[in-house]
């Protein structure tokens, strides 16, 4: 059994992945922020805002061998209706937060003889899209943060990156919140469907394991081929 934290572990991708991990026996940690999430086998639930300015991990237990950080956020609109602070306030949630939890957990993350780091760009960032400047501007920062950590950290630490296409969770709910919205997004993907919190978090859960042992400092589409097919 190992013990991993996830943070944003109570909706979407993060559920997702909390319950795939504990459905093998691993112990986790998961946080929350919104919505109050009741203890259940092997997750721990707790609350935590990752926009605070001081953040306290130390219920956590001395080693912890995977975190996984899924906050995010999905703000479209013209690139002249974007106020800087628009572009301030993403780059807090998903670049500075994702700094300060692993500044607080890299110590137990070096405890662990095969530690790894997960974390979320998106498929805007190297496809450019319409109306993406936000999120594809701090995705961007998660892609060179990943890389420069599994450089810094290596060997002890690996650092990998997912990037996907749309999923059908709720942070995507308003772009997909009909059957004919549903239909037309799907239909952009050469596989013709959207993406689900379970293929992204078998994705992760696979890069936390063992079996990712030779992997770090990599963004991997898990996109439906959007990224790099035309059909």
């Amino acid at each position: 059994m190992k013990n991993y934290v996830i943070i944003g572990g109570s909706s979407g991708i993060g559920a997702a992945i909390t319950q795939q991990l504990s459905a093998s026996a691993h112990q986790v940690y998961a946080s929350y922020y919104t919505h109050e999430q009741t203890n259940e086998g092997h997750i721990q639930y707790f609350h935590l805002n990752v926009m605070d300015s001081e953040l306290s991990l130390d219920f956590l237990p001395e080693q912890i061998d995977g975190l996984v950080y899924c906050p995010g956020s999905i703000l479209l609109k013209p690139f002249l209706r974007i106020s800087p602070a628009d572009f301030i306030r993403d780059y807090e949630l998903q670049v500075l937060g994702a700094v300060k939890v692993i500044q607080q957990i890299l110590p137990r993350l070096k405890k662990s003889p095969q530690a790894s780091i997960v974390l979320f760009s998106t498929v805007a960032v190297q496809t450019g899209f319409t109306f993406h400047s936000v999120v594809a501007s701090s995705k961007g920062a998660i892609e060179g943060l990943t890389r420069s950590l599994a450089a810094e950290l290596a060997p002890s630490v690996r650092v990998n990156c997912i990037a996907p296409s749309i999923t059908d969770t709720p942070l995507a709910g308003n772009l997909i919140n009909t059957p004919e919205k549903k239909e037309v997004n799907a239909k952009r993907h050469p596989l013709q469907k959207i993406g689900t919190p379970n293929d992204l978090a078998s994705m992760a859960c696979f890069l936390l394991s063992d079996a990712s042992g030779w992997i770090t400092g990599q963004v991997f589409p898990v996109d439906g081929g959007m990224s790099s097919l035309k059909v």
